[in-house]
């Protein structure tokens, strides 16, 4: 047998679930849902069957547990994909919880059967499965025979010309213990995690049959809409053994300062990553600021995410002017406990639809503050990620980050983002003549020559002033500068 048979997918109507099922969800699959009480099992399963259902593609929802489905339904009408003028029609729900209760399985089997046979669902849910195991009352229960139901059931459910999902309150670990993990084609687990005052939920797929899923944990919200999941943002995985090599490109961008431009050796390699560090006032916002204009002005669209400043609080004249002129669209993260993908996820929303390919994050200290703190561990690896996907697209990314007021001691970031990124621009103050001065360096422009000297750096009612030479002082990078 040589010819492929197509594996027809099912698009869910879960905003980010195709992406991670790798197209969508295949037609005629055995799945799986699990995950702990309250980590949105049923809303889950209940959105992508109202986003699937309709006259050609009717749903049975069976419910094992012991509320009744009108107080379901009651809860799950407050979500906007739930459609009411399917109920009865392309959707019906079934409850199984009396023959559940007195451990029935042969009626519950029967029941189950006859409904399916009399609707000839295109999409079966059971829910909740573990219901079946659990909710049989006394110390009598037929063990042997529950176990001959479960066989039976997942038997049947995999010959059946139907999209089918066992809902349950599995955990991750029993996936090597219970039989039916073995014949399942999908694996979904739901998770949430509670970390001080801060809860996040997480969903992975575990398995998929035919389909290349997107790996790891991938954060998720429940909101009006039902779930929204933010797939993680991988970079685009290069050709080993191309026979083109990567091109490479020779286009500078101003930074909007000329002698910061002439430090750079000729300006910002286009789709470089930027670090701008330094202490607090050192005019770092300022900076990234006529590195946006210095885009509007030549035609350029640029992002800037503020997450330390929501839009009230922006005092910057010209940023503000350059927002009004729509020459740049501005991202408040303000809201706390989002996790790095819900960010980086609005934020390449964001780029793609202004085509933005200038980029300013303000700042790293603020981002760390707007995730949650189960994130927090995964900056590092977050902003390498954002770093490789905006570079692959062109876009040039600046981002500022605070450097703690030690004199005596040379630090770039405390997320070590040093290494991470292609360029680092430095800002420091110096003690000289009982008040601070600010010095502005280049430590590093991959790939380019660029100065090492340690210059001037003013702001003035005419903007910003760099020193043409090295700065007037003597004793480099230490906590006291003398004039010469």
């Amino acid at each position: 047998m040589t010819d492929k048979l197509d594996l027809h997918t099912l698009a869910t109507g879960v905003t980010g679930l195709d992406t991670i099922l790798g197209g969508g969800l295949p037609e005629l699959s055995f799945n799986i849902i699990g995950g702990a009480p309250g980590s949105g099992k049923t809303t889950f399963a209940q959105q992508i069957m109202f986003g699937l259902a309709g006259p050609q593609r009717k749903a049975l929802f069976f419910t094992a547990m012991g509320e009744p489905p009108v107080k379901m339904l009651r809860y799950q009408q407050q979500f906007s994909f739930f459609d009411i003028a399917k109920v009865g029609d392309s959707v019906n729900f079934v409850s199984l919880a009396p023959q559940v209760e007195i451990g029935d399985y042969d009626a519950v089997l029967t029941q189950i059967l006859d409904e399916v046979r009399a609707h000839k669902p295109a999409l079966v849910f059971i829910d909740s499965f573990r219901s079946f195991v659990e909710g049989a009352r006394g110390e009598d229960r037929d063990v042997a025979a529950l176990q001959t139901f479960i066989q039976q059931l997942v038997a049947h459910m995999t010959t059946w010309k139907a999209t089918s999902f066992l809902i349950g309150e599995y955990t991750s670990n029993e996936a090597d213990r219970n039989p039916i993990f073995t014949v399942a084609d999908g694996i979904f687990w739901l998770d949430q995690h509670v970390q001080r005052n801060a809860m996040s939920r997480k969903i992975q797929i575990i398995k998929i049959r035919g389909k290349k899923q997107r790996p790891g944990l991938h954060a998720f919200r429940i909101g009006p809409s039902g779930i929204e999941i933010f797939p993680r943002i991988l970079p685009v995985a290069e050709v080993v053994g191309s026979a083109q090599p990567a091109p490479v490109c020779t286009r500078r961008l101003s930074t909007g300062v000329a002698m910061l431009d002439d430090m750079l050796g000729g300006g910002i390699p286009a789709g470089y990553s930027v670090l701008l560090v330094g202490p607090t006032g050192s005019g770092k916002t300022i900076l990234a600021t006529e590195f946006l204009a210095a885009g509007a002005a030549n035609g350029e669209t640029g992002v800037i995410a503020l997450f330390e400043r929501t839009t009230g609080q922006m005092m910057n004249p010209k940023l503000q002017a350059l927002v009004r002129s729509e020459h740049i669209a501005m991202m408040s993260a303000s809201e706390l406990d989002l996790s790095s993908d819900e960010v980086l996820y609005e934020l390449l929303q964001l780029i793609d639809a202004k085509g933005a390919t200038r980029v300013v994050l303000d700042s790293l200290a603020g981002f760390d503050l707007t995730v949650a703190p189960e994130y927090r561990e995964e900056l590092r690896e977050t902003l390498y990620r954002l770093a490789t996907v905006l570079g692959a697209r062109g876009v040039t990314v600046l981002m500022t980050s605070e450097l703690e007021d030690r004199y005596q001691e040379l630090r770039l970031s405390p997320y070590g983002s040093g290494a991470l990124v292609d360029a680092v621009i430095m800002q420091r103050y110096v003690e000289s003549q009982c008040e601070l001065q600010t010095l502005i360096s280049v430590i590093k422009v991959r790939g380019s020559r660029h100065s090492r000297q340690l210059r001037s750096f003013e702001i003035t009612d005419e903007g910003i002033v760099i020193g043409d030479g090295p700065a007037p002082f003597d004793g480099v990078l230490t906590g006291r500068a003398n004039p010469r």
